[in-house]
């Protein structure tokens, strides 16, 4: 069901807010941070930065915490990690 204050947002709008509320606590708790690089349909490619490069728990960061999280209001977004 969605309330009457998300339907006045995108799903793209809501996928930025999501993205920004996980960015913040990440970089206050972990000193790391995730942005969106491109959003295309239902791919979402993001980039970890600060102390998440080159961390060994990145991964599980990506695909635990950032992707797990999404996919619990947005099941049929593939979330990705942009490769520089």
């Amino acid at each position: 069901m969605v309330s009457a204050d998300q339907a006045d947002f995108s799903d793209e709008e809501r996928i930025r807010a999501l993205v920004d509320r996980l960015n913040a606590y990440i970089e206050q708790f972990h000193g790391g941070s995730v942005e969106i690089v491109t959003l295309e349909g239902k791919v979402l490619k993001v980039k970890l930065g600060g102390a998440c490069l080159g961390c060994p728990l990145s991964p599980s960061t990506l695909h635990g915490w950032v992707a797990g999280t999404l996919h619990q209001f947005f099941p049929d977004l593939e979330v990705v990690e942009a490769k520089e």
